[in-house]
Formats: C-alpha cells, sequence, structure tokens
C-alpha cells in the first residue's frame, strides 16, 4: 500500500498528502486543498498509453462525450472536465486533489510507474474517485492494487469482433443505471473476464451471452460489464462497454456514464453494496432440540412473521428419530403425528411451544403407499393479529381420518395465540374450510397460505396425487384406485373444477370464523352442466400440482407461487416434457395447466381406458377438456395461461420447435434454454418474497433498497437449483413471460451442509431481516441441522455521506 498520509484532503480540506520524495522513494506530506464542489466539480479524464502512435479515435470520442456530460444536465451536477495523457499529475498531489473524479480512457500496458500509481493509490485513500472505461481493465496489468481497483481483468483470449447484444440492467436505483431500459440492447465489443467479479463487486449490469457470440472465455449465464464498489478509501466505477465510437454518441451510454460520474465525483450519493456478498450474515437462530424434544423446531414446514418482530413457524407432523412411526392400517394411531406451531422472540432470543395439533402426517419415508405428506402444512396471521391475535392453520387432523376407506379431511382453521404466553389456545378453533383428501397413496399436499390488502386468504393445495403410475410424465392415469377413489390420476383434482386439491384457493374469512368468495374467482359456484353443479367459487387459480409457498407482494398485490413438478429427468417425443418445476407471477384467475401443459403452454399425452399405457392425443392448452372417468366437474376448462420461469435437469425454460398444431418436438438435443441461469436435478421450487423496502424501519442491517421489487425464488436443494432474486416485466409477466433479470443468492443465503442447505421457507420480517427455515437433513423428520436462521445486511449506509458531498461554493 502507498502511504496513508493524504487522509481526507480530498474531502475537508487544508489536509497532509502524501506525495513521494524523489529521494528515497518515501512519502513525505504536504499540504493541499480539498476539491471544490457544485458548479465548480472536476473530472480528470487520463488518456495515457503504453503504446506509441496515434491517439485512438475512441479517446477522442469518449474525451467529447464526458465533455459534454459536464456541461448538461441540472447546474448543481456540472462539472469542468480536464483531458490529459500526461501521468504526472498523479505524483503532483496539490494538482491531482483538485479533481473530484478520475476517469481512465487507456488501453492497456503499464501507462503509470510506480511513483504515479502510489499517488493514484493515495488520491483513492482519501476519498477520490475512479471511473474506469473498456480498456482500462488492460492496464498496470502487474498490480494487484489496481486490479483490485478495476474489479476484473479480462480472459487472456482476445475480444470477439463488436457484436450486438442484450444488457440486463439489474441495480434500478443506481444514477449509472436507473434511467436505462432493463433489457437495453446496443452493439459493442464485449470483454470476457479471467474471473467473474459478481459478489466481490456490486454489479450494476450483465450482457446476456445467448444474445451473442461469447467465444473462448465466455462467463456464462452470469456474465458483469458494469459494476461499482466502496475502494481503498474512494469509490470506483467500471464499465467494460465503451469499446466503440460509436458507443459515445448513444444518449443511453452517455447516461450510465453521467451516473457513474455523480456518484464518483460526491455530486450524488448511491449504493455500491448492497450485491456484495460479504455485506451479509447469517446466523442461525435455533438451537438443536434437546433429545427425545421438540423445544426448538418440529419438522420444518412453513414460518409467518409478526408486526412485532416475533417468528411463528410450524411443524407438519413427523417426529425425531425417536418417536414412535405407526404404518399400519390396523391400528387407530396410524401416521398419528404432532403439527407444533414454535415462537421465536427476538427480544429474548427464546423459542416458546405455542402448542400441538394431533395430526395425520408421520407414517415415515418409504414407497407411496407407506409415506405421507399431509399434516400441519400451512401458517398464516391475520390481518388484524396484533389487535385479536388470530392464527389461521392449514393441516389434517388426525380426528379426521377414515381408516377404512383411507381418506382424510383438509381444513383451514383460526385460533387464538396469546400474545403475554405465547400460548395457542385449541380450544378456540373456529374450522373456516374443509374438504376430503385421498391418503392411500402420498402425495402433494401444498400448505402456503398468504394475504392481500383486501383481506383475502389465498391458500394453496396440492393435487393429492401418485408420483407413480405414469412414468414420471402427466399424473393422468386413469386406472389405479382404492375403494373407488383415484390416486394416480390428477384430472380428479388438479384438473377438476369441482375439486378442491390442486389449486390456489381464496376466500375472504368474516369475524364470526366463516368465510365469503369475493369477486373475481375463476368460479362463481354456480356453472352448472349435465347433473348440477360443476365448479367450487373458491377456486382462483387451477392446474397446480404441489404448491408448497405462495407470496402476494405488498405493493401491488400481485400473487406470486411455486410448485414441484413430476420426475421424468428427459423428455419424451411419446408423452411430452420432463419434470419442470415452476414459479408463475399470477395477476388474475387462471389455469396453469396441470396435468396437461406445463411451462409455457407444452402439452402432455392423453391417456384414458381402457388401456392407459397406450398414448392417445396430444392436450389442446387453448382449449383443454378433461375427459377423465374421474372427472366429475367441468369438461371444457379455461385455457391454459403460460408460466414464467420452468426448469429441468436439462435446464432453465426449455424450449423445443414446434409443428404446424403447436406441439414440441420434445427431442432434446433439439432444445433452446429461454432461462439459463438456472437448471435442476433433484428439485422441489419454494417461492419466496418480492421485497419492499420501508425506509421508516430504523434498523441498519436491514436488506437494502436496492433488492426493492425483486423477487425471491428458491429450491428446497442447493446444488444447481435455483436461489435468485429476479425481475420480471410488469407489463407481460401476467401472461407467463419470463424474466429479465436474475442474479444468484447462493453466497448471500449460504448453501452447503453447514448453510441453509435444504431451503423450506423464507420470508422478510418487518425489521427487513429475511428469516429461513432449514429443513435438516433428512425427510419426514426433524434433526440437528432443522433450524430456523436469519439474514441481515451489515453493509452500512449509502455513500459518500452526507456531510461529504460535494456543494457549490465550497
Amino acid at each position: 500500500m502507498a502511504g496513508t498520509a493524504l487522509a481526507a484532503g480530498l474531502l475537508s480540506g487544508p489536509a497532509a498528502s502524501a506525495y513521494p520524495d524523489p529521494g528515497n522513494g518515501r512519502m513525505t506530506t504536504m499540504s493541499i486543498q480539498s476539491p471544490p464542489g457544485g458548479a465548480n466539480v472536476r473530472v480528470l479524464v487520463f488518456h495515457g498509453s503504453a503504446a506509441g502512435g496515434d491517439e485512438s479515435p475512441i479517446v477522442d470520442a469518449g474525451i467529447a462525450a464526458i465533455e459534454r456530460i459536464g456541461l448538461s444536465g441540472p447546474t448543481a451536477q456540472r462539472f469542468k472536465v480536464v483531458a490529459s495523457d500526461d501521468a504526472s499529475v498523479f505524483t503532483d498531489a496539490a494538482r491531482l486533489s483538485r479533481f473530484n473524479a478520475v476517469v481512465f480512457l487507456t488501453g492497456g500496458g503499464d501507462v503509470l510507474d510506480p511513483d504515479q500509481e502510489a499517488g493514484l493509490e493515495s488520491y483513492m485513500e482519501a476519498g477520490g474517485g475512479f471511473v474506469g472505461i473498456h480498456d482500462a481493465a488492460r492496464a498496470e496489468p502487474y498490480s494487484d492494487w489496481f486490479g483490485g481497483l478495476i474489479g476484473a481483468r479480462p480472459a487472456a483470449s482476445a475480444p470477439p469482433a463488436v457484436q450486438r447484444a442484450t444488457v440486463e440492467v439489474g441495480d434500478r436505483q443506481h444514477p449509472a443505471t436507473k434511467d436505462l431500459p432493463v433489457q437495453w440492447k446496443r452493439p459493442d465489443q464485449w470483454l470476457n473476464w479471467a474471473k467473474n467479479p459478481s459478489g466481490d463487486v456490486h454489479t450494476v449490469a450483465r450482457v446476456r451471452e445467448s444474445t451473442y457470440k461469447p467465444g473462448t472465455g465466455a462467463n456464462g449465464a452470469d456474465h458483469p460489464v458494469s459494476w461499482c464498489r466502496d475502494y481503498d478509501g474512494g469509490r470506483s466505477f467500471y464499465t467494460g462497454m465503451g469499446g466503440t465510437v460509436a458507443s459515445y454518441d448513444e444518449v443511453d451510454f452517455r447516461d450510465h456514464l453521467r451516473g457513474a460520474l455523480l456518484w464518483t465525483s460526491r455530486i450524488v450519493r448511491a449504493d455500491c453494496k448492497a450485491a456484495i456478498n460479504g455485506n451479509y450474515k447469517a446466523e442461525r437462530l435455533t438451537a438443536p432440540n434437546q433429545p427425545g424434544q421438540s423445544d426448538q423446531i418440529g419438522e420444518p414446514h412453513g414460518l409467518v412473521t409478526a408486526p412485532d418482530g416475533r417468528v411463528l413457524y410450524i411443524g407438519r407432523g413427523g417426529g425425531d428419530s425417536s418417536q414412535p412411526v405407526v404404518t399400519d392400517w390396523n391400528d387407530p394411531d396410524i401416521g398419528t403425528g404432532k403439527g407444533q406451531v414454535h415462537v421465536y422472540d427476538p427480544k429474548t432470543e427464546k423459542v416458546t411451544l405455542a402448542g400441538e395439533l394431533t395430526v395425520f402426517g408421520n407414517k415415515g419415508g418409504g414407497d407411496e403407499l407407506i409415506k405421507v405428506e399431509e399434516g400441519l402444512l400451512g401458517i398464516e396471521l391475520d390481518p388484524r393479529f396484533e389487535e385479536n391475535g388470530w392464527v389461521y392453520l392449514h393441516y389434517t387432523p388426525h380426528s379426521g381420518l377414515d381408516r377404512d376407506k383411507q381418506m382424510a379431511e383438509r381444513r383451514v382453521s383460526r385460533f387464538t395465540l396469546d400474545p403475554a404466553t405465547d400460548k395457542l389456545d385449541l380450544s378456540s378453533e373456529k374450522v373456516l374450510l374443509k374438504w376430503p383428501v385421498q391418503v392411500h397413496s402420498c402425495c402433494h399436499a401444498g400448505g402456503g397460505m398468504t394475504w392481500d390488502s383486501k383481506g383475502n386468504l389465498y391458500i394453496a393445495t396440492g393435487d393429492n396425487n401418485s408420483s407413480g403410475f405414469s412414468g414420471g410424465y402427466s399424473g393422468n392415469n386413469p386406472e389405479p384406485n382404492y375403494k373407488g377413489v383415484s390416486f394416480a390420476d390428477a384430472r380428479r383434482t388438479a384438473g377438476n373444477t369441482n375439486n378442491l386439491n390442486g389449486k390456489i384457493l381464496r376466500i375472504h374469512p368474516e369475524p364470526d370464523g366463516t368465510y365469503t368468495l369475493p369477486e373475481g374467482n375463476l368460479f362463481t359456484g354456480k356453472e352448472t352442466a349435465e347433473g348440477g353443479g360443476k365448479t367450487r367459487g373458491e377456486i382462483y387459480v387451477m392446474g397446480v400440482r404441489n404448491p408448497a409457498r405462495i407470496s402476494v407482494d405488498k405493493k401491488t398485490d400481485t400473487l406470486y407461487a411455486g410448485w414441484v413438478g413430476p420426475d421424468a429427468g428427459e423428455p419424451s417425443t411419446t408423452w411430452g416434457p420432463a419434470k419442470y418445476d415452476t414459479f408463475a407471477v399470477i395477476t388474475k384467475a387462471s389455469n396453469r395447466g396441470w396435468p396437461y401443459c406445463m411451462g409455457n403452454k407444452q402439452p402432455y399425452r392423453d391417456r384414458n381406458l381402457p388401456d392407459p399405457s397406450k398414448p392417445l392425443g396430444w392436450y389442446d392448452c387453448d382449449h383443454p377438456k378433461n375427459e377423465s372417468p374421474n372427472n366429475d366437474g367441468l369438461v371444457n376448462l379455461p385455457p391454459v395461461t403460460g408460466n414464467n420461469i420452468w426448469y429441468s435437469p436439462q435446464g432453465g425454460a426449455p424450449d423445443y420447435p414446434r409443428d404446424a398444431d403447436g406441439v414440441p418436438s420434445y427431442k432434446k438435443e433439439e432444445a433452446t434454454y429461454l432461462l439459463p441461469w438456472l437448471k435442476g436435478g433433484g428439485q422441489a421450487a419454494m417461492d419466496g418474497p418480492v421485497y419492499r423496502y420501508d425506509a421508516s424501519v430504523p434498523n441498519a442491517d436491514k436488506w437494502p433498497s436496492y433488492w426493492d421489487g425483486k423477487w425471491f425464488i428458491g429450491d428446497f436443494y442447493d446444488s444447481d437449483q435455483p436461489r435468485h432474486a429476479v425481475l420480471t416485466d410488469p407489463g407481460t409477466h401476467g401472461d407467463g413471460s419470463v424474466p429479465v433479470h436474475a442474479e444468484s443468492l447462493k453466497k448471500i443465503v449460504p448453501i452447503g451442509n453447514d448453510g441453509i442447505k435444504n431451503l423450506m421457507d423464507w420470508k422478510f420480517g418487518p425489521d427487513g431481516a429475511l428469516y429461513v427455515l432449514d429443513y435438516g437433513r433428512g425427510f419426514f423428520t426433524s434433526d440437528g441441522k432443522s433450524a430456523l436462521w436469519k439474514v441481515t445486511y451489515t453493509g452500512g449506509a449509502a455513500t459518500p455521506a452526507a456531510d461529504q458531498l460535494a456543494r457549490k461554493g465550497e
């Protein structure tokens, strides 16, 4: 490191400045004035070159553009520009200190000698600003400090020719990007990076490699192109764009540079910390259970945060390994489990077991005729919870079990929690809604719940269908049944307008424990056909398979959901797509396709009696018909709405060429992947929240406003599966458009055996922290890794500090 005696000379001057003593190479000090502000802000454009020859046309274009930027805009944001190729400025502290920011518009090679680089280093330590453009990343190739200042070095391969590509502008708040298109299409010379800087720097824009040919050394789905960070006391911004003369004539590119210069020159504040992994802390809040007890946590299955900061989380019903598991249907205690509600109080950092429900949901693992996914499945708090203490639970009571027919009752009930003791009054139960589920064969119970601003409660239910008997493709085998109830035909449930399974329901709970139906659901409940009623008015969304998690954006009232798909590892030209796990933005009542269509309306093949092993025709996603012998609802169904995110073991959002009838080829070698940043394998989609920043929250460790409006999507598993924050297009996302941008959260919400490996639920609390449930390392049980976690932000406020902004007349 160079000498640090320059201190705050750039900020609050007169101050001592480090200056190289030509006699001994050490730093001496001299008094300098801090740089002026406001209309007197100055920017140095340094264009020194390590190579001889004529000046690059790009340099001329860049200087002209920056001069134009400095003369335009509001008076308080204008600045003077000095261009120079004389590197001696960096050893003239008095001269250098006049500049609020330095722009490197240079080529590669050693453009500074050691003393000059030391002067630049001291300038940054004093709070200076730096902007690097395109080939500036090749400058000072042997300097680790300069490499850190830039943030990344280009790959060894030569950059390809100028190509038109799409830039994803993920930071919607930084002055360099807030006014740019989210999908910014432009030509440039795109650099590949020897080491991806994302997570070490705050990336504000990425280039989408699928829109051009990145050549050797491609970075993949996460290819940063512009970024910033607070570095060594100052502010550094770099853009890999600007590799062509024409770039500097683009209005959007000049706006990009303007924002970078406003921040680095201390004219405006900006957050260049929010996307840096090291600025987050993940801490486990709950200890392991004491042996044989569930004093800390049950089998994790969902959480909700109260307005006062308490976290309520549920255990489905599986006990620890010491608990008995009854699987004999002749035993009245078959499947008996404890659905537990725990309360974590951040004030005391203590956990209270609020209550236990006796549920059907503890048969352990095994094949689908043994294991079960029923139990305590979902929790929500009343919108007026602070006043009434009402807690809503979605569960399967053991008392509702019919062992003869192997049927059970699912219900949504309201209970009252005593805020003084954190104890649930089980005698206060008001049953709002109940419906039958088959429990002869596992699986797909769903369970998530959420509210909108109108007091409507959304309830996610699984298709109550076996994963087997269809080769892992559409769950549409009509043949298997137990005592007349099909358990392998999701057309009986998810595809049935008269059945509450495989749906997202929407009801309006009333104070007396009943509910009414809001307008705008998919059906009124009064639709009829031959034989009478054929619909249920509670249905808001049909055609979902296993929606464990749903959420509503507090700002827009938009519903978000994710559901687990079937098991086929590859697409089939006979039966249809591979397993797709799914996320969807739902702006209105709709049919999401299962078991007829998945993804972006990719159809399955029909099958029916007398021989379900033989395929029939492809389903018509625009005009689906339920012609199952197990259907007691309408035959003609609402058209399928395409979904926003789907992924398979092969990749994210597989798509195929289609024939004249719109049927995809389903040939693996013909697939294109619309979302290359994700894939599956083992996969279980876990929808997360849309973050909304609240400036009134006083906590310094709340997640920053950078994440505002971003949708968090994740997976139970943590390898290749998603754990991302995504941006969607509000104008088209309700019709199934794919996200326009995504960035990984895997080092912020940490993966791995000692991290949050098996993500079961995640929600932001009123304190702006993210609360996460880790399921543990087994199935149908809890173990020592089952835990509630909290992820907070530690990066601090935006920079520069308010009292360090450049001001006119300073």
